[in-house]
């Protein structure tokens, strides 16, 4: 089938662009300093286009909780996407999932060799970190921060997840809260820092933390439902990656456990959390409401 066009949010339009202007600034600053192969693949990866959610997320949050001065979250923003653009290049590797497309284009194994896509990856996922120990922020925010996302970077988080994913495709999984596991970690972990991390930077009492925690929790396994059911209805062309590889490869899905139609129920039930959640933010956090409806949208 043919995915149905979808209105992007102009928010998420409005922080991609802010996202891309700020890499751009970021990579230029490190050209001279970075060996030239290295520089053209990490640049590569990070500026292959993509909604940008998780650095939307970051912004959102922060402005859902009080947080008015954009730029001093932006070095967040950023620091997310790597973290996210290593992973797809890890994810895409022979070893891993094995994919020649990536949001249209080629992976940057594909592109490069696969020497210099682990190398590209392993620079962009060192860089999230400086950046992060860069920002003009107190000393407990930047420690809270750093701390947060090696956490949900690593083995408790989004490694973590793939390697549990790794192990249900060899072993089988026909269990739909292991399927919830696996993503809460591969994939949930980042949204739901990257929603924490917004909030931290404008100074959110206890209260709107949570809110933006529990926010994350439900759009992160929203946003890999919708996923399923677009790899299982969707062509390679509607996703600017190869479709049908989660039944090739066996990996346990919302979709080959739960079936097609209870994985969109399912999704129903996470965007209704996620705008529960909001009720606790500013102006009952309305970017984040509709990115929560664009997400759930993504998977009809």
């Amino acid at each position: 089938m043919t995915v149905k066009p979808m209105q992007t949010p102009v928010f998420l339009v409005g922080y991609a662009k802010q996202l891309e202007i700020s890499v751009k600034k970021i990579m230029a600053d490190r050209q001279q300093v970075v060996e030239p192969r290295l520089w053209d693949a990490m640049s590569y990866a990070l500026l292959a286009g993509g909604k940008r959610v998780r650095p939307a997320l970051v912004m959102a949050c922060f402005k859902a909780c009080g947080g008015t001065n954009e730029s001093l979250a932006m070095p967040a923003a950023v620091s997310i996407e790597c973290m996210h653009t290593y992973s797809l290049i890890h994810d895409d590797l022979p070893c891993m999932d094995d994919d020649d497309l990536r949001r249209g284009n080629p992976t940057c194994h594909k592109k490069f060799d696969e020497a210099t896509a682990v190398l590209a990856a392993d620079a962009l996922q060192t860089l999230a970190f400086e950046l992060l120990s860069d920002m003009d922020v107190s000393a407990d925010t930047s420690l809270a921060l750093l701390r947060r996302l090696a956490i949900a970077a690593g083995a408790q988080g989004m490694v973590g997840g793939q390697m549990m994913d790794m192990r249900a495709e060899a072993a089988g999984i026909h269990n739909v809260l292991e399927v919830e596991r696996i993503h809460l970690h591969k994939t949930g972990a980042l949204i739901r820092y990257s929603c924490e991390a917004g909030a931290l930077l404008a100074g959110a009492n206890e209260k709107e933390l949570h809110a933006c925690s529990r926010y994350g929790e439900a759009v992160g396994l929203l946003f890999q439902i919708a996923d399923d059911i677009l790899d299982a209805t969707a062509t390679s062309e509607d996703l600017g990656k190869s479709a049908g590889k989660d039944e090739a490869q066996n990996k346990a899905t919302y979709v080959s456990i739960e079936g097609l139609q209870r994985a969109r129920e399912l999704a129903e039930n996470l965007r209704a959390i996620a705008l529960e959640a909001c009720d606790n933010l500013l102006e009952k956090g309305e970017d984040l409401q509709a990115l929560a409806d664009y997400i759930l949208e993504r998977g009809q």
